[in-house]
């Protein structure tokens, strides 16, 4: 569902948030059908309680950065803003 309402919305990025420890399994899958839908100018970014080798696992299939509990909401929006700028034709 989130795939296919950010490719209707044509959205700039998709931001999840876990705390369950389901992101070996959420983001793969969100990965997998942005690649499938021919996506790849949005970006998928996130944070909850993530391990350090499972961030590296994540940046490696695309996913961009993620953060741990506690990043504030400015930092979060500069890196999306930042990544949009570069990413997006304006």
């Amino acid at each position: 569902m989130v795939v296919n309402t950010a490719l209707q919305e044509d959205v700039d990025a998709i931001g999840i948030s876990i705390l369950s420890g389901a992101h070996m399994t959420v983001f793969p899958k969100i990965m997998k059908l942005i690649k499938e839908k021919g996506m790849d100018d949005v970006l998928v970014t996130g944070g909850g309680i993530i391990p350090e080798s499972d961030m590296k696992e994540l940046k490696n299939i695309g996913v961009g950065e993620l953060f741990p509990p506690g990043t504030t909401t400015t930092d979060i929006v500069k890196y999306i803003t930042a990544w949009v700028h570069q990413h997006r034709n304006f």
